[in-house]
């Protein structure tokens, strides 16, 4: 929580390869909404899947009718869901905007990392300097590397290019908001690609809520994480053939060792399944009591924008509802209404 081959045609065919992330992206910025039927074309959205959008949008409570694929594409995309009844509604047009960019951004990122790997660009950069960099395929295979930034450098190269696996241990169980802050992008990035992310914890972490609430945001989105009754060592494995360990267990701020040598990985790993097997599943987390006022309120902040439009929806006072939300943002230790509504939806509460 938190190798590489160049192509057969070498850098210049690597080069070839990267102009299509750019492309797509000038592309993107130069396709602006106007009035064809398609105006969501450019993020993504197909025309009929934007015209069941708009119908949704006229008839908020549509109730089916549909072509299954085209329903199945827009539940995916993420700007409509499922109502109680079975029914399909719409979310707002500024939050299917805002949720069709981040699609768009997530998938060109993915694109330039697979462009990068693919190319082997770093590969050919380091041959260019003496020195190379810690996680290099070409350095040696046991390498000593010094200081936390160091460590972190190292740690964020050797999972930027994992292809299959990821596994982690965490001894100490509390993550600090600041370790989340940095961690987020890192396991955000490795679980968009499809690895396999396996993260061990210390007991220590039941009875940390900041920690709890951030596992369950990686399950959510498909890490295998369990707890540990039992004291843990401390590593990093990436696709069985890297693997960090610290230099000193007692003080991770001196550094860590990194070797690629297949013996010693191969040792790490099995030191890992057996702390693995010897595990507990991450406990789920149990419903909170909500009123059916409250989670009709959760369910407003997940599909509108302005809490007028959620009060009048609810037939509720417009202070009434503000009052609700604020003690709900509280209780889900959230930092604005976005955030809240997809914590709730992130642990079930609606």
């Amino acid at each position: 929580m938190h190798g590489r081959t160049a192509p057969a045609g070498g850098p210049a065919h690597g080069r070839a390869a990267l102009v299509r992330g750019p492309e797509r992206r000038r592309a993107v910025v130069a396709m602006k909404p106007d009035n064809t039927p398609n105006t969501l074309g450019f993020l993504g959205v197909s025309e009929p899947e934007e015209q069941l959008y708009r119908a949704l949008l006229r008839d908020r409570e549509d109730t089916g009718g549909h072509d299954p694929a085209v329903v199945t594409r827009v539940l995916e995309l993420g700007i409509a869901v499922r109502t109680p009844a079975g029914g399909l509604r719409p979310l707002s047009p500024k939050r299917t905007v805002e949720r069709l960019i981040e699609h768009q951004v997530g998938q060109f990122q993915d694109e330039l990392q697979e462009s990068v790997r693919s190319a082997g660009v770093v590969e050919h950069l380091s041959t260019t300097g003496a020195s190379g960099d810690a996680s290099g395929p070409d350095g040696p295979a046991v390498q000593q590397i010094e200081g936390l930034e160091a460590v972190r450098s190292a740690i964020d190269e050797v999972t930027f290019f994992a292809r299959t696996e990821n596994l982690t241990t965490n001894p100490v169980g509390v993550l600090t908001p600041e370790s989340i802050e940095i961690s987020r992008p890192i396991d955000l990035r490795i679980l968009r690609r499809g690895v396999r992310m396996r993260t061990l914890m210390a007991s220590a972490c039941l009875q940390d809520e900041t920690t709890l609430v951030y596992l369950r945001e990686l399950v959510a989105r498909g890490a295998e994480i369990r707890i540990s009754p039992h004291p843990i060592e401390r590593m990093i494995i990436c696709d069985r053939a890297v693997a960090l360990t610290p230099i000193d267990p007692q003080n991770t701020a001196r550094g860590a060792l990194l070797t690629r040598e297949p013996g010693l990985v191969s040792t790490v790993v099995s030191l890992f399944e057996r702390m693995w097997a010897a595990s507990q599943e991450l406990p789920e987390e149990a419903l909170p009591s909500l009123t059916e006022v409250e989670r009709q309120i959760l369910q407003t902040l997940y599909l509108v924008d302005k809490d007028e439009t959620g009060a009048r929806q609810l037939n509720m006072a417009l202070r009434t509802y503000r009052k609700y939300v604020a003690r709900l943002m509280a209780r889900l230790d959230a930092d604005n209404r976005f955030q809240a509504a997809l914590r709730a939806r992130e642990r079930g509460w609606i």
